[in-house]
């Protein structure tokens, strides 16, 4: 019988509680970067609160997924909780560095991390420790948002929640030909900001282009195989915002994005042709009255490692 929650936060989907950092035999290490930068629209913000919101939702939920063969996780996979990184407000410089740090352990321990965030700059320090873990490899990256978020900077910020791939542009380990901006749309972006994609090497499938009429099946291989050519590992960074926002009610509003199924499918391909790990970031709970979008985390988490233990199967 469950134990119910009085009160403090529960360990995401009740994975065991990695408060002292071992993995403890874990498959599967998921961990909170609470952090929001610089905001960009006036008061949307709140998104900080995104890790304790999906871990609160996630109490909810088991591992069983009938849709899905009736697969259960956690016959599969042994989850982990370790805790949250320790972000310093105000002081991204040394957030950053935080980041990488802890995620550095993670990757060294060869487990399938998952990030909860926070803002969408977490995945650059992310994958700078993937980098760091793996110097003479090169990774993929398959990016699901409605916005590229590859601004030089905001405001002199270099590590702003508009700039991450920005950054993984520049950075040594990515095969920026293998950077899959997928699903971009609405006027949010910035004419310039396709063009920094196209000049990067990396490729933009619009949210026309995942309705052109290709099965999304077929199309989720496709955008894999260019995810995985040349490299030896592929990421997936999914922004809440690549969902239409009757979808998301704690994201940004963000109108003509994907549906819940169509996101979900996606990824559950995706994670049946095989990732090294996942971010989800963008919840913001103080614009959602019912924590829809907390919820829809433990889904779509749930829906990567039912494709991931196919995968291992």
């Amino acid at each position: 019988m469950r134990d119910y929650v009085y009160g403090n936060t529960p360990c995401f989907l009740e994975s065991t509680w990695a408060v002292d950092k071992k993995d403890r035999g874990a498959d599967v290490i998921v961990y909170g970067v609470p952090w929001e930068g610089g905001v960009t629209w006036g008061d949307y913000t709140g998104v900080e609160l995104g890790p304790k919101s999906m871990r609160l939702a996630s109490a909810r939920y088991s591992g069983y997924l009938p849709e899905l063969d009736h697969i259960n996780i956690f016959d599969h996979f042994h989850l982990a909780d370790m805790g949250d990184v320790d972000v310093v407000p105000a002081e991204i410089d040394k957030t950053m560095q935080r980041i990488t740090t802890f995620s550095g352990k993670i990757w060294e321990r060869g487990k399938f991390p998952v990030a909860l965030g926070g803002d969408h700059s977490i995945t650059y320090p992310i994958l700078q420790a993937w980098s760091d873990n793996n110097p003479d490899k090169k990774i993929g990256i398959i990016h699901m948002d409605a916005h590229y978020d590859n601004m030089p900077h905001f405001n002199g910020d270099k590590y702003a929640r508009n700039t991450p791939f920005a950054r993984l542009y520049e950075l040594d380990g990515v095969r920026n030909e293998s950077l899959l901006h997928v699903g971009i749309h609405g006027p949010r972006n910035k004419p310039e900001s396709g063009r920094y994609a196209r000049d990067a090497g990396a490729k933009t499938l619009t949210i026309n282009d995942i309705r052109a009429g290709t099965e999304l099946r077929a199309l989720a291989n496709d955008i894999y195989a260019q995810a995985s050519e040349g490299t030896d590992a592929v990421y997936l960074s999914i922004c809440s915002d690549v969902l239409d926002h009757a979808f998301n009610p704690g994201g940004p509003v963000d109108a003509n994005g994907l549906t819940s199924y169509e996101l979900l499918t996606m990824i559950h391909e995706f994670g049946k042709l095989g990732l090294c790990g996942m971010d989800f970031v963008e919840v913001y709970p103080q614009q959602d009255a019912t924590d829809f979008s907390s919820h829809l985390a433990s889904t779509v988490i749930l829906y990567v490692l039912a494709g991931h233990a196919l995968r291992q199967a």
